[in-house]
């Protein structure tokens, strides 16, 4: 897949996220809380025993292009019986995200202050690119949502964090990619 196509395809996923963003109930309601102990883990299960998680799990990957002392990159196993708002599990991962002026959180701009907006980025013509999280980030550097249903493929999700649910045994990632890489989650 050439870089065009693929800065087409990430374009049309964010699109697609935007308008079903647009179409999900505004009347105020809360979110339908999930059913499980809101408690998260690192280990590879929630118990820690090296078992898969039996909720669901966070998936954090950066770009190596993205050199940081403090990273928020790693997979946090969220307990969970029921299905819970992406949001929600992004937030029991101990993660904070960002949106953008123009989108709100219906585009996620930073997750944990990554990138910062001192950050340089190079862009693919060699420029410094700075993220001021004012509309929609470049096309050359951006998170992206993706899901993981069980013993299913990574593909990208195809609501934005507010909206989309998840379910026990399902992943969740948050991926930030620069200049193409990586093109979807590894772990």
């Amino acid at each position: 897949m050439t870089t065009t196509s693929r800065a087409l395809a990430a374009t049309a996923a964010l699109l697609l996220t935007l308008t079903l963003a647009a179409c999900a109930p505004s009347d105020g309601a809360p979110t339908e809380s999930p059913t499980e102990s809101a408690s998260a883990s690192t280990e590879a299960g929630a118990d820690g025993d090296g078992d898969a998680c039996a909720g669901v799990e966070v998936v954090v990957e950066l770009s190596a292009a993205i050199e940081l002392d403090e990273s928020p990159a790693g997979v946090t196993c969220i307990e969970a019986d029921a299905p819970i708002a992406a949001s929600d599990a992004v937030a029991e991962a101990g993660l904070t995200t960002e949106g953008t002026e123009e989108y709100g959180d219906q585009v996620v701009c930073r997750v944990d202050g990554v990138p910062a907006e001192d950050f340089a980025i190079t862009a693919p013509d060699g420029t410094d690119y700075f993220e001021t999280c004012a509309s929609m980030p470049a096309a050359f550097a951006y998170w992206s949502l993706w899901t993981q249903p069980v013993d299913g493929e990574w593909g990208y999700a195809q609501e934005g964090l507010a909206t989309l649910q998840v379910q026990p045994g399902e992943r969740l990632a948050l991926l930030f990619t620069v200049n193409d890489e990586p093109a979807a989650p590894s772990a």
